[in-house]
């Protein structure tokens, strides 16, 4: 469904993507673990558009996403949905009106239609009787789901994830983890997921690649990662300071 070839990428002298590849299958959950400021999120943008390589291709159901002009990238990222780190939600609206936001900007749909969406996205994500709540009013795993039934209202076929647990302690993270895997199951659709959570990885992911210094290093199922005999991804799974990764 994605198709990323030798992507590269530079911010002035510092080289953040160099020569990345990967392929994400139609309906599954691809993890991308690695450091902080390893290029992760700079790979989560490419996909979108939001930036274009130096050099590469990546192509959405064969449309190459780097040369398209705004009209056809515009039309491109309506097969996205994203949740991003913080959830992101607009904290003047309610609940109701920042899941309804994409579906008032991007569809012709009548108010009831998209109040009937948006309880029915929030019922997906496990919340109930919360509409009329604004953010500032929930806890930070709420505001995760609200930010997830958000990504999910207009029905779109890849949802991108930017570090969906971080700020959440550990067993608030296990619950987003659970419903992203649930959520997915049930509706079949590819998930493409950045983390540094390695546990949350290993749960979530029938695939997991590893971005080190600009390259996919390893990618494999859960249990191919753990097993590999690369130091670099075991010294990240394990969290030790000692190895080829220097905290900096």
């Amino acid at each position: 469904m994605i198709q990323v070839l030798d992507i590269h990428k530079q911010f002035g002298k510092q080289k953040v993507l160099d020569g990345v590849s990967l392929n994400v299958t139609r309906g599954e959950i691809l993890v991308i673990i690695g450091g902080s400021g390893t290029g992760k999120t700079v790979l989560l943008k490419h996909l979108i558009g939001l930036l274009r390589p130096d050099k590469g291709h990546i192509f959405v159901e064969g449309v190459d996403v780097c040369h398209l002009r705004s009209w056809e990238l515009k039309e491109t990222r309506k097969k996205f949905g994203m949740l991003f780190q913080g959830a992101a939600l607009f904290d003047s609206l309610t609940v109701a009106e920042n899941v309804a936001f994409p579906m008032r900007e991007h569809t012709r749909l009548k108010d009831k239609e998209i109040m009937a969406r948006v309880e029915n996205r929030l019922a997906e994500v496990g919340l109930h009787g919360i509409e009329d709540k604004h953010p500032s009013e929930l806890s930070g795993g709420m505001r995760k789901r609200v930010g997830l039934a958000r990504a999910l209202a207009l029905e779109p076929e890849i949802v991108l994830f930017d570090e969906p647990t971080t700020g959440l302690d550990p067993i608030m993270s296990d619950v987003i983890n659970d419903l992203i895997l649930n959520t997915q199951r049930k509706l079949g659709i590819t998930f493409f997921i950045i983390s540094h959570d390695v546990k949350g990885a290993m749960k979530m992911a029938h695939r997991v690649a590893m971005l080190y210094e600009g390259r996919i290093v390893e990618e494999g199922t859960p249990e191919e990662i753990q097993s590999s005999g690369n130091p670099i991804v075991q010294q990240f799974l394990s969290g030790s300071s000692e190895g080829p990764i220097q905290a900096v």
